[in-house]
Formats: structure tokens, C-alpha cells, sequence
């Protein structure tokens, strides 16, 4: 019931992980809910409240609490505590990756920029790096593999983020440490790099579902790099047929 519950709320709180998720094979989903449903808490807990120390308390919630479900401790009564217990308590590892994204988050509590390029890069890798990297651990990716998931994960969550930019302003957040057109290219055409240098390297084909929820997203920054000014008025999308096209090819092709 607990796997089942997870997926709903995947299914409601982050439609494209869910379609990503759907692609997969059955097995390799049950492994994935747990995880994304986690990282949909995690995330949803900085903009919980509006004071950004009650904000933090509740990301301190969840950092105790994955270090307690990493030491065998139960908390039931929470569909994603009780799903991600047994994934936890076999690999702790995956504990701290799930406390290093909670950690990372703790900027969106604040309205505070970024100081320079370095803690915006740690921010992309510290949430989108390391929940792709728990995921793509959970399905057996070995440790070789963690800089290839990592740049495609930190070229992923650009694209996400760069969508997310103007719901951020609107939030009176500062999202990005260069806002100029030339920089945002800059920043486009270095995470189609490292998508591209990931999709060189010889990944499981075992592992490749858990890169799924960034299937499109070389092509969003390339169209953030040819018009960054998409970025600032909410129009940098791929149409609902290029998304789903993006995922269907992969599950056919077990490609990245």
C-alpha cells in the first residue's frame, strides 16, 4: 500500500518523474516511487511556510528522519517513511544522499542569491546530482559510473531549473548568478555538454530508467541556448508530443 501511495503522489505533485517512471519496466519502478516521493517531500518543504526558520525545521524533520529509518528505526503512519525504510536500512548510503538533497534545499528557504557560480553548481548537483545517483545505485549502477549520472543529472536539473525560473522571481527568489542573454547561453551549452560527455560513457543498461526523467531535456537547452530570453517568459517548453516521443524512444531503445 505504501509503494501504491508513493506513486500517487508522484503522480500528482511531479508529472514528468511519473511519465519517466511509467516508461520503465515494472520491477525498476518499484525501486524509483519510494525515492521520487522522498525527494517530492523534501522539496515541497522549503515553500511549506513562509518564515524561513519554520521552513528549515521541516527539511530538519525529514534529514532525522531518513538518519533514523538508516539505523533500522520505523516510522510508520507516512506512506513514503514506511516505503523507503527497507531501501534504507539495507543500503545506508542511499541515507545520505537523500539528507545531502535536503541539505541543498535549505537555499530554497531563503531569498538570497547565489554567492558565485560554485554554490549554483553545488545546488544543481546536490539536488538533481544526488537523487539521480540514489536512483541509478538503488537499480545497481556501480561506482565508476557516478560521474557520468552526475553530469547527466547536473545537465537535467539545469533544464528543470531554467523552467522553473520564473515561478522563482515571482517568488521573490534570485534563481540564477548571471541573468545576462550570453551568460544563460554559457550555462545552456555547458549542460548539453555534460549530457553529452554522460551519454558516452558505457552505463548498465539496467541503470539507464533512472536518467529517464531528463530525456528531454538536451533539447530544452538547446533551445535555452539558440533563445535564452524563453527562459524569463515561461516559454521554454517542448510540446506534450516531443516529451512523450523523447521517453517512448528510450523505453524502446533502452538508450539515454
Amino acid at each position: 500500500m505504501s509503494l501504491l501511495a508513493c506513486a500517487d503522489l508522484v503522480a500528482a505533485g511531479d508529472p514528468e518523474r511519473f511519465a519517466a517512471t511509467m516508461a520503465a519496466p515494472v520491477a525498476t519502478r518499484a525501486v524509483l516511487w519510494p525515492l521520487y516521493a522522498a525527494n517530492l517531500e523534501i522539496a515541497r518543504a522549503p515553500w511549506a511556510s513562509a518564515e524561513p526558520v519554520v521552513a528549515e525545521m521541516r527539511l530538519q524533520w525529514w534529514i532525522n528522519t531518513i538518519g533514523e529509518l538508516a539505523r533500522g528505526e520505523v516510522r510508520p503512519g507516512h506512506p513514503v517513511t514506511e516505503a523507503l525504510a527497507p531501501m534504507l536500512a539495507a543500503d545506508p548510503g542511499l541515507a545520505d544522499l537523500l539528507t545531502g538533497i535536503a541539505e541543498a534545499r535549505r537555499w530554497d528557504c531563503w531569498r538570497d542569491p547565489f554567492d558565485d557560480a560554485g554554490q549554483f553548481d553545488a545546488y544543481l548537483d546536490g539536488t538533481s546530482g544526488n537523487l539521480m545517483w540514489a536512483a541509478a545505485r538503488a537499480l545497481g549502477a556501480p561506482a565508476g559510473a557516478e560521474p557520468a549520472i552526475r553530469d547527466f543529472a547536473w545537465g537535467a536539473g539545469l533544464a528543470a531549473y531554467l523552467r522553473a525560473v520564473p515561478e522563482l522571481e515571482a517568488r521573490g527568489r534570485f534563481p540564477v548568478v548571471d541573468g545576462r542573454p550570453e551568460a544563460l547561453r554559457a550555462l545552456a551549452a555547458e549542460g548539453r555538454a555534460r549530457i553529452r560527455r554522460a551519454r558516452a560513457a558505457a552505463l548498465p543498461r539496467s541503470v539507464r530508467p533512472a536518467l529517464w526523467t531528463g530525456a528531454g531535456a538536451a533539447r530544452l537547452l538547446a533551445l535555452a541556448e539558440r533563445e535564452p530570453g524563453r527562459i524569463a517568459d515561461g516559454t521554454l517548453q517542448l510540446s506534450a508530443f516531443a516529451h512523450k516521443w523523447a521517453l517512448l524512444s528510450r523505453a524502446i531503445t533502452g538508450t539515454v
